[in-house]
């Protein structure tokens, strides 16, 4: 396989792209305790290639828990379900913030499962969507 390393300017694009948000919990890289990542959507273990089609900007806790997992169990019906890809997938359609915006709610199978999956709705991030929220930083807007 050819090298899969990125360069700092794709990397910036990436970034740029997902307004230095994750791309899946919507946590701020500028209030983030550990390094934001690139993302390969499709894992390289699976073929997935090193290219802007296929990158997602992510915080360390959802990169961690996605890992190489491309499909999840929806808790609601037990049934299998994709996980939400950013690249295909609007972000609005899959879920919705609870009412005081601290937790992520899945609006659909690929929603719930994400949820699941990547565990947005860590102690951590639920913690810090509510010190931003009392600050007048969370929600981000979706635009």
């Amino acid at each position: 396989m050819a090298d899969q390393r990125a360069s700092a300017a794709l990397r910036r694009v990436v970034q740029a792209r997902a307004r230095d948000l994750c791309e899946y919990c919507r946590c701020p890289a500028q209030f983030a305790t550990q390094s934001f990542t690139m993302e390969h959507v499709e894992p390289r273990s699976l073929g997935g290639e090193t290219a802007l089609h296929n990158l997602a900007w992510a915080c360390f806790g959802c990169n961690g828990h996605k890992h190489t997992a491309t499909h999840g169990v929806d808790p609601e019906t037990g049934e299998r379900a994709p996980l939400f890809h950013p690249r295909r997938h609007c972000w609005s359609d899959h879920f919705a913030w609870s009412a005081d915006f601290s937790r992520i709610e899945g609006k659909t199978p690929i929603g719930r499962a994400t949820v699941e999956v990547l565990q947005l709705n860590r102690t951590g991030v639920v913690n810090l969507r509510r010190v931003l929220v009392a600050g007048g930083l969370h929600p981000p807007s979706e635009t």
